[in-house]
């Protein structure tokens, strides 16, 4: 019996013409540094998962990254590679030490084209010694400014957000430029959504004016079920402007490639996640220069 028109066979035609349309892309790179935060107070959502893996699409399509993880977690220095046990010059050194980026910045071993502002388990406590720090809101910002300032060869920041709207996250925003947000295609989908819009509409005004909301991406869907495609029709009908063609599916691989230090794009470059990491990149791409 012939397999011609399986879904597997489908599928693996796909990913080949989709591998072969991301070599021929031009990924073209903003015309000044665009620094994106990439937040969701909502965990479990693929925030971390996605920043990396963004990140790592921009770099293979010729963009220099600056990923910044603001989470105390560290995922996001754990899956680029970068090493980050306490003591490590860290995005916490940055917010509170008032150390410099240049000097807390590292290489992904990996990727070419990715720096890498590490975090450690010390920016847990940055909530609390924030609190009486004279322009708290500003410290981040005022230290990627600098750090911008002297290397313009950077394409895009992508900042990760802890899971939270506290003093950290509030410092990424007033460090961005734009915010995206990660989705997961599940039931409460929307869920504290208009909270965290909210709450970048009040640092656009009070603190950082012209912060806005410029995608959202849904992340774990799987086109099997009638649920996610229900989320994905609810938020496109919510958010039509916003929220990116590219959707990226639930895949083993994409869970898989953090234990391995990696991101599913150089773990498995095949892989259906990966591809449609490599075309989420290619969109923001557009994105950007679309709104320049």
């Amino acid at each position: 019996m012939s397999t011609n028109n399986t879904p597997l066979s489908t599928q693996i035609e796909r990913n080949l013409r989709d591998l072969a349309m991301l070599e021929r892309a031009e990924f073209r790179k903003p015309a000044a540094t665009r620094i994106i935060a990439v937040a969701n107070q909502k965990g479990g959502v693929g925030k971390t998962t996605s920043t990396v893996n963004i990140a790592a699409g921009l770099a293979l399509g010729g963009l220099s990254v600056l990923v910044i993880d603001a989470d105390a977690q560290g995922n996001a220095s754990s899956a680029l590679g970068v090493a980050h046990p306490v003591g490590t010059p860290s995005t916490y050194d940055v917010i509170i030490g008032g150390a410099e980026l240049e000097d807390v910045v590292q290489p992904c071993p990996d990727i070419d084209g990715i720096l890498v502002c590490p975090a450690t388990i010390d920016l847990s406590g940055a909530e609390i010694e924030l609190v009486d720090v004279p322009r708290r809101e500003f410290r981040l910002r005022e230290a990627l400014r600098e750090y911008v300032a002297a290397h313009g060869e950077i394409d895009v920041v992508l900042i990760d957000c802890p899971p939270s709207l506290g003093l950290v996250t509030l410092n990424v925003m007033v460090a961005a430029d734009e915010v995206m947000i990660p989705i997961q295609a599940e039931y409460y989908a929307l869920e504290g959504l208009s909270q965290l819009w909210n709450t970048v509409e009040r640092i656009g005004v009070d603190l950082n004016p012209g912060l806005r909301v410029s995608g959202m991406l849904l992340t774990m869907a799987d086109k099997r079920t009638r649920l996610s495609e229900e989320v994905e029709g609810e938020v496109r009908s919510h958010f039509p402007d916003h929220t990116f063609t590219t959707v990226i599916p639930r895949s083993v691989r994409i869970s898989e490639a953090p234990s391995y230090a990696q991101t599913v794009v150089t773990y498995d470059p095949r892989n259906v996640g990966a591809i449609a990491y490599r075309k989420a990149a290619l969109e923001l791409c557009e994105r950007l220069s679309a709104g320049e």
